[in-house]
């Protein structure tokens, strides 16, 4: 619980506006509790009894999202053309500490995305030492050879232009030309180089699950905050 003062800060540093804007919401009648009741700035209430324009309010600070990113958006808040911020409240880029993406998927590449303004969490997610597995099913514009899933698994795989060797991959034929790959590292465009290492060329790719969390039926192009259990199958 909190009173005023926490408050205006709190539902600031959430990108409802400024303090003096946040006290415009009270005095216009737009914050209110869960029946519907008008709450008043030295109301005692718990956050997630508040609601704003009837809607529940954002998540608090140290959240984490999960979003089903779809092909042709972007994971910058700069860049030109479609943002993965077009797809969150435009209160997410307003947030304080910023809502960012727990590494990236590239333009072209839909699926699962993670999304936080804690950046303690996000580098423990990304950290070689979570051993987080990804997992991407690929369509390929070729035939697979054969051979790829034993040259995955080596651990003596080298990309163009890197020093050391990727660590071993699992790989799973789905198709002549559909493929399931495994992760437990992400170094740049990493699953369009090693299909490109073995004379091939990635169509479609699309991430469906980190560690064991899975998108399960959330649509494209839509979010939800992360559950504590789902918290936990990240080994948070």
């Amino acid at each position: 619980m909190s009173r005023s003062p926490g408050w205006m800060k709190t539902l600031a540093n959430l990108g409802y506006g400024s303090r003096r804007q946040v006290l415009a919401l009270f005095a216009d009648g737009r914050i209110t509790g869960i029946g519907g009741e008008r709450l008043y700035v030295d109301d005692d209430v718990q956050w997630h009894d508040m609601r704003i324009d009837g809607e529940p309010l954002d998540p608090p600070a140290g959240m984490l999202l999960m979003l089903h990113k779809p092909m042709g958006y972007t994971c910058s808040t700069q860049d030109h053309g479609r943002l993965i911020y077009d797809l969150l409240p435009g209160r997410f880029r307003l947030r304080t500490p910023v809502v960012s993406p727990v590494g990236r998927l590239d333009r072209d590449t839909s699926g699962l995305l993670l999304l936080t303004d804690d950046g303690a969490l996000l580098h423990r997610i990304i950290s070689p030492k979570s051993s987080l597995a990804k997992v991407y099913q690929a369509e390929l514009a070729r035939d697979l050879r054969g051979d790829e899933a034993a040259i995955f698994a080596s651990g003596e795989l080298m990309l163009e232009s890197e020093r050391t060797p990727l660590l071993p991959a699992k790989l799973e034929i789905l198709g002549p030309r559909r493929a399931r790959l495994t992760l437990i590292q992400g170094r740049y465009h990493q699953v369009r180089r090693m299909f490109a290492a073995v004379g091939n060329h990635v169509e479609t790719l699309h991430r469906s699950q980190i560690g064991d969390l899975h998108l399960d039926n959330l649509d494209a192009g839509r979010w939800r905050a992360v559950t504590a259990a789902e918290r936990r199958l990240l080994g948070q």
